[in-house]
């Protein structure tokens, strides 16, 4: 499975790459939500890890448009924030992410996710229920 990280922390971004590669999976990384949308869009990835905050663009704003495009719009998107307030859940939960994990993040935690959607694409997801 190709997975997109996207991350502008690079000590998170380092360490997500590790834990997906862990589990036999290739990596692609994107530091900001503008590189998330050019690189998703040239590289069709399996899986989107997407973090919220972020500069020049956020994860909600990256995620909106590439749910809103016909190439990317299947692509799983799964939230990656430390923002775990019931309605920030609702809010990422909604039509732009299939799935939300809570930093910090474990590494079962993400390898869960991932094994998920392998087997059953387009459920969605949430790590913190």
């Amino acid at each position: 499975m190709k997975i997109l990280i996207v991350e502008d922390n690079e000590d998170n971004l380092k360490l997500f790459k590790v834990i997906v590669e862990s589990g036999g999976h290739a990596t692609i990384l994107a530091r900001d939500g503008e590189e998330a949308v050019e690189t998703a869009k040239r590289e069709i990835p399996d899986l989107i890890l997407m973090d919220i905050k972020m500069p020049k663009m956020n994860g909600i704003n990256a995620a909106k448009i590439l749910k809103s495009e016909q190439s990317t719009a299947k692509i799983p998107i799964i939230a990656l924030t430390a923002y775990a307030m019931i309605e920030e859940k609702e809010k990422l939960g909604g039509e732009w992410f299939d799935g939300y994990i809570a930093k910090p993040v474990g590494v079962k935690d993400i390898l869960k996710v991932i094994d998920e959607i392998t087997q059953q694409k387009g459920e969605r997801y949430d790590t913190t229920a």
